[in-house]
């Protein structure tokens, strides 16, 4: 059996620049069940794309990890 595909946004605190960006999706692209990762700086915004098993939680760790603080799920 094959899993859902999930796409998330979250908020994202203290992206500034083209290095913020890709920390971020450094860090994303590398966990378990993230297919793809879009930065909208501008917006402060991360769009999480994969597996819907990828957890959240390892998500704000990945954010945490390149500097950031994730502030939840775009409304």
């Amino acid at each position: 059996m094959s899993e859902t595909t999930a796409t998330i946004t979250y908020r994202v605190d203290g992206m500034t620049c083209a290095h913020c960006v890709s920390a971020v999706t450094t860090e994303l692209s590398a966990l378990s069940g993230v297919d793809g990762v879009a930065v909208d700086l501008e917006a402060g915004t991360v769009t999480v794309s994969g597996a819907s098993s990828a957890d959240e939680a390892a998500i704000g760790a990945g954010v945490q990890e390149a500097g950031y603080t994730l502030v939840g799920r775009r409304s």
